[in-house]
Parts: C-alpha cells; structure tokens; sequence
C-alpha cells in the first residue's frame, strides 16, 4: 500500500465534507495547509485536531478567485510544508437561488466558484510540475451528482457552476497527464438537507 506519511496536501474549504477528507489525511501522516477565505475559526479549530497526528499543519488564507492568492497559496504549502503532493479543491457557496430571484449578480456569484477551480487547476498544475516524477501530484477537485444527473429547484447557477468542473476535469487531466500530474473529481451526493428543502423533499 502506498506510504503517503510526509507527503504534503492543500484543502481549499475545509468545512463539512472538507473536515472529514482532513481528519482521514492526517490519519495517513498526510502535512496539511488547510486555506480558508473567511472561515478562520473553523480552519483553526481543524489544524489543532489534526496536528497531534502529522509533522505539521498550518492555515492559510485566501480567496481561490483571485490568481494572486491562490499562487500564493500553492507556493506557501509547498514552502511551509516542505511537499506538495495533493491539491484538493472543494470551496464552494451553496446558494438558494429560486427562479424569480435570478439574475446576473447571482450568475457571477456562482461562476466565481468555478472561475476559483480553474485557477486551483492552473497554479497547482505549473507548482507541481516541478516534482520529481513520474507521478509528481494529484489535483481533486469537488464537484456535485446533481451536476452532472438530475438538477433540482432552485440552484441554477450552483449546478452550472459544478457542471463545469465535470468538464474541467476532463481537460485539466488531458493538459497534465504528460507532465505526471493526476486530475480527478469527486462528486458527492447529498449529505446534509439544507433548511430551505422539507423533510419530504429530502427523504
């Protein structure tokens, strides 16, 4: 079985689903950056429990829209850690945005979130490049069943958002694979019933 002990890894957005990937890194003696934008607090409270089970575990922080964050983000793991071996993406808004409510600012609020992956894409493709090979990083990306299945009511630009990482995946991983970069998405189903959908809609 593969020994990822030492090796290094950046989460973008460390909450809920993102706490639980953490936890079972460190488990492994995986080094965690976790970066967060505004979740400061819950960053924090992630980096003490995993600290007891790996070499180090720092916070950064940063907005994955901006490129000259996430360069820094990227590079600063990388530095901090000592490795760079996992970038896993899975910042992301989950907006209510019900079909009378549409409109452009809501459109570009959810883009954000997929203009923030391709960037993760670009800057952790052109860090880790510079790894020893052949296999010199892995690239996750979050994306959503109901992307790429049967959209539900009242998440048009989040589903659409999501459904690009589909595709972006696809071509990170045809632009990476020669260079020994691995690109591969997951896409949860649902996990938590947010408080706008019943309980029989949820069941």
């Amino acid at each position: 079985m593969l020994d990822l002990a030492g090796r290094g890894a950046v989460i973008i957005g460390a909450k809920r689903v993102g706490f639980v990937v953490a936890s079972r890194m460190a488990q492994e003696g995986v080094n965690l950056a976790i970066a967060y934008r505004r979740s400061r607090d819950e960053a924090e409270h992630l980096r003490e429990s995993v600290s007891p089970l790996v070499d180090r575990a720092i916070t950064l922080q940063g907005d994955v829209s901006v490129e000259e964050d996430v360069r820094r983000i990227v590079a600063d793991a990388k530095d901090r850690l000592g490795d760079l071996s996992f970038v896993i993406n899975m910042a992301s808004s989950f907006p209510h945005t019900p079909f009378e409510t549409l409109d452009g600012r809501a459109w570009d609020a959810s883009m954000a979130d997929a203009r923030g992956s391709y960037l993760i894409g670009v800057c952790a493709g052109q860090e880790l490049a510079g790894n020893p090979g052949p296999t010199r990083g892995h690239i996750i990306f979050f994306s959503d069943w109901a992307a790429k299945e049967t959209p539900y009511r009242g998440y048009l630009p989040y589903l659409t958002a999501k459904a690009s990482i589909d595709y972006m995946t696809r071509a990170f991983a045809v632009e990476l694979a020669d260079i020994g970069v691995l690109v591969n998405a997951i896409a949860p189903g649902p996990t938590m019933r947010p408080p706008e959908i019943s309980e029989e809609e949820w069941q």
